[in-house]
């Protein structure tokens, strides 16, 4: 079964198409031309009706040396039967398009990146009739971008090292950096780049430290993927204010237990940032985030978290 991970890993090269040459020229070091206009195709390869085959991401490449068909797949782990279905794309799309297929197989998997790169060959042994050798995009040659200047010149390739090292020890200075350089975007695209890196990020707490990131920078919230957060924060504010609705009346109660709901994720999610910051946090600084609950006071709050150097720093203004 796809997974949302398996589809962001491709998808993001049809948000930004570019992203995929700057791939090749600077992380595969291919001398891959630059196109003067890319544009999507269909994915679906199926030739006989009983059989479907499809690509995950299929570019033309309109180039000063010709067309090229940019085949991007998402690759989870090892697949045995990737040996004849990626040379059925790539010979199924030369006779289609008659241009030069190019594929480019991207994983989270160090391991998954060495079984894709091994060539594919068909014939004999030593002279194989067919050799097919993808180009793969893996934790191994993605660079690292952990630098905030460097993170804001190029946001696509940053999306992209947070995409492929989310699981590794690098990941908090990786997304921190990224969620700062997420800032200089136009809102709409920080959004999708923002669903792409959750869906791909495995490891729990990068995840929730990813979120606890966007919620205070205001991205998180405008996208679709929030909505599970804010309704556990609803149902957790409802049931409280239920428990009280016998004393002070059910409307009463129910927002009373919406606002306490709230103040106390937003309280948590100000700790969070500082926890995966390592960030040490006295017990009283604690006692004292915990017990806010002003809105605004929090949102403050969480907004220096994510630049704080001690934990203090939180509350100097005050």
């Amino acid at each position: 079964m796809v997974g949302s991970s398996h589809e962001a890993l491709h998808r993001i090269f049809q948000k930004d198409p570019t992203l995929l040459t700057k791939a090749l020229q600077k992380v595969l070091h291919v001398p891959f031309p630059e196109p003067r206009e890319i544009a999507a195709l269909n994915v679906d390869l199926t030739e006989i009706e009983p059989v479907e085959r499809r690509v995950d991401t299929l570019l033309r490449a309109e180039t000063d040396e010709g067309t090229y068909l940019l085949v991007v797949e998402s690759q989870g782990k090892k697949d045995e039967r990737k040996r004849g279905s990626w040379p059925y794309y790539l010979s199924y799309l030369y006779e289609r398009y008659r241009c030069e297929p190019v594929l480019i197989v991207i994983t989270q998997s160090s391991g998954t990146a060495r079984w894709a790169s091994r060539p594919i060959q068909f014939g004999f042994r030593g002279r194989p009739s067919l050799i097919v050798r993808p180009l793969v995009l893996g934790p191994d040659n993605v660079p690292v971008i952990a630098d905030e200047r460097q993170a804001e010149k190029d946001v696509p390739l940053a999306v992209l090292s947070a995409m492929t090292h989310g699981r590794g020890p690098q990941a908090p200075a990786i997304l921190e950096s990224l969620a700062a350089a997420l800032r200089t975007i136009d809102p709409d695209s920080a959004a999708v780049f923002v669903q792409f890196v959750d869906s791909c990020l495995a490891d729990p707490q990068a995840k929730q430290m990813w979120r606890d990131l966007m919620t205070a920078i205001q991205y998180f919230w405008r996208h679709e993927l929030a909505e599970q957060v804010r309704q556990e924060g609803r149902d957790q504010g409802l049931e409280q204010g239920l428990e009280q609705g016998f004393e002070l009346g059910r409307e009463e109660g129910r927002e009373q237990g919406r606002e306490q709901g709230r103040a106390e994720a937003k309280a948590e999610m100000v700790l969070h940032i500082l926890e995966w910051r390592r960030i040490p946090v006295l017990d009283a600084d604690r006692k004292r985030v915990a017990a806010c609950t002003d809105l605004d006071q929090l949102e403050i709050w969480a907004q220096r978290a994510v630049h704080a150097t001690d934990a203090a720093e939180l509350f100097d203004a005050e």
